[in-house]
């Protein structure tokens, strides 16, 4: 159970959800690569060479730093991405981001004044956005590299224009 569904009010229900896209474990991804190959070349020409004494350790530890830093990197990205929960009830968006800090926002519905979305070409390929939520009173949040963007702002104009009959 997540936080959205850890804080739901009595009659509240989550009708739509989504996280950070894919595409932001490129960059851990890229550098974790690099740092893990580059522990390994150390590891290996360490293996494979006659270099004795002091040398000879320091490139041992040298590659062993370097694959715990690439592992370091990717979890962390793992971890960004996992820690962010975006979602709309019947009443509220909802938008929870980070593990240790933690940073939420949540905008009743009635609030909203409007809800843009920007992509860029590979955005609108890949199937991610930014999502930028105005509130009455002028305060907008801005909230980068979301999943699917068009079908979060979809869902918050649905529940905004629903009849008065159905529950707010």
């Amino acid at each position: 159970m997540g936080y959205i569904e850890k804080n739901l009010v009595s009659g509240e229900t989550v009708l739509y959800k989504t996280r950070l896209h894919w595409i932001v474990m490129v960059g851990p991804l890229l550098l974790g690569l690099f740092l893990a190959a580059s522990g390994l070349a150390l590891l290996i020409s360490d293996y494979e060479t006659h270099i004795q004494g002091s040398a000879r350790q320091a490139m041992l530890i040298g590659g062993i730093v370097l694959l715990v830093l690439a592992a370091g990197v990717i979890a962390s990205g793992v971890i960004r991405r996992g820690a962010t929960e975006i979602g709309v009830t019947n009443m509220r968006v909802l938008i929870k981001s980070g593990l240790l800090d933690r940073r939420s926002i949540e905008v009743l519905l009635s609030k909203v004044e409007s809800i843009g979305v920007d992509e860029t070409a590979s955005g609108r390929m890949l199937g991610y956005g930014s999502v930028i939520i105005r509130g009455t009173g002028g305060t907008f949040e801005t909230f980068h590299n979301i999943g699917h963007p068009n079908e979060f702002r979809r869902a918050v104009q649905q529940q905004i224009g629903a009849p008065a009959s159905s529950p707010r």
